[in-house]
């Protein structure tokens, strides 16, 4: 899109990151740190002095949150906290979009799918946390970054709760798509240990051309737009884990999946959903694909990546993405 770019993040995962294998360390500018260390990123940030920014740097998983609670609210509510500052005293950021998840509702197992008004909360300290991200966002949209006073700090702010992400070059444990590569590589059958659980299925590029669009609105109309909002895909695509295995070894081609529950197993939410509504009309924004055709995206990406360019995979990919939005 023309644009300078600079990340700041911790090292990759793996060597296997799809940032590794696309080397777009060499495409944009590449920083390492971590979103704890206040005096670093505010250097980073006074140096290249960024005029949108995407926060989506996070302790990402839910049961790791049960292993390390409080490394899990450090980054996720103390990291927020730091980069809320840093851009309040940058002149230069004009659009902040904080990506949350949609795990910070407080769930109740409802079928029907959660709005952006409903109430935050969290069982566990990945989720808790998450809300806690966005209690800290608000405040500092009413304290400094009041919508109606934005004349005089011409910032703007909004939230963003994506579903359930999917795409190539995650190896995250702990996750459906990267458990299935795992077990599907060694020929061994994948084990699911909640199958009858529902989850609002996305491809990755469905949510990022939602915070693009977000940005790009919140930019061309100063003040407005300065609220949460959910980018999930349609109820069809809100499937049980069960048929997205199904998919998943559909298209890799072989392989089978068992169901392992574990005893004592950390509690995680079996209903999950988004109400996508409010971005469809006020937005604009669609979801373009399919669950069939998220899963057949990601899984493409997981078959092509030792003997391809990924980079110009991935490019052709969001250009295919793109033509049928």
């Amino acid at each position: 899109m023309g644009a300078e770019v600079t990340g700041y993040s911790l090292e990759p995962y793996t060597e296997r990151d799809n940032f590794v294998l696309t080397k777009l360390e060499d495409e944009i500018t590449h920083i390492v740190g971590d979103i704890r260390n206040y005096e670093h990123f505010f250097k980073i940030i006074k140096q290249y002095k960024p005029e949108f920014v995407f926060h989506l740097a996070a302790q990402p998983i839910v049961r790791e949150s049960y292993i390390n609670p409080k490394e899990t609210y450090d980054v996720n509510i103390g990291g927020t906290v730091n980069l809320l500052e840093c851009c309040r005293l940058t002149e230069s950021v004009k659009v902040i979009v904080n990506i949350t998840t949609d795990k910070c509702y407080e769930n109740k197992e409802w079928n029907r799918g959660y709005r952006e008004n409903d109430r935050l909360g969290g069982y566990d300290p990945y989720s808790s946390s998450k809300a806690g991200s966005e209690v800290v966002t608000a405040a500092y949209r009413q304290s400094f970054f009041n919508p109606e006073k934005v004349d005089k700090h011409g910032k703007t702010i909004a939230s963003a709760r994506a579903g359930n992400v999917i795409g190539g070059g995650d190896w995250q444990t702990d996750r459906l798509i990267p458990d299935c590569i795992d077990s599907l590589e060694k020929s061994e059958p994948v084990i699911i240990r909640n199958p009858s659980a529902i989850r609002p299925w996305q491809h990755v590029l469905e949510p990022l051309s939602g915070y693009l669009l977000l940005a790009e609105k919140m930019y061309k109309n100063p003040g407005q737009y300065c609220e949460a909002w959910n980018f999930g895909p349609t109820e069809k695509s809100m499937k049980h884990v069960s048929e997205v295995a199904d998919l998943v070894v559909q298209n890799w081609g072989d392989g089978s999946w068992q169901d392992e529950p574990e005893n004592n197993a950390p509690h995680e939410t079996n209903i999950l959903k988004l109400d996508i509504s409010k971005a469809r009309t006020r937005l604009g924004w669609n979801p373009a694909l399919s669950i069939e055709q998220a899963v057949t995206a990601t899984i493409d990406w997981y078959k092509n990546y030792e003997e391809k360019d990924m980079y110009q995979f991935c490019k052709e990919q969001i250009k295919s993405y793109m033509q049928g939005m």
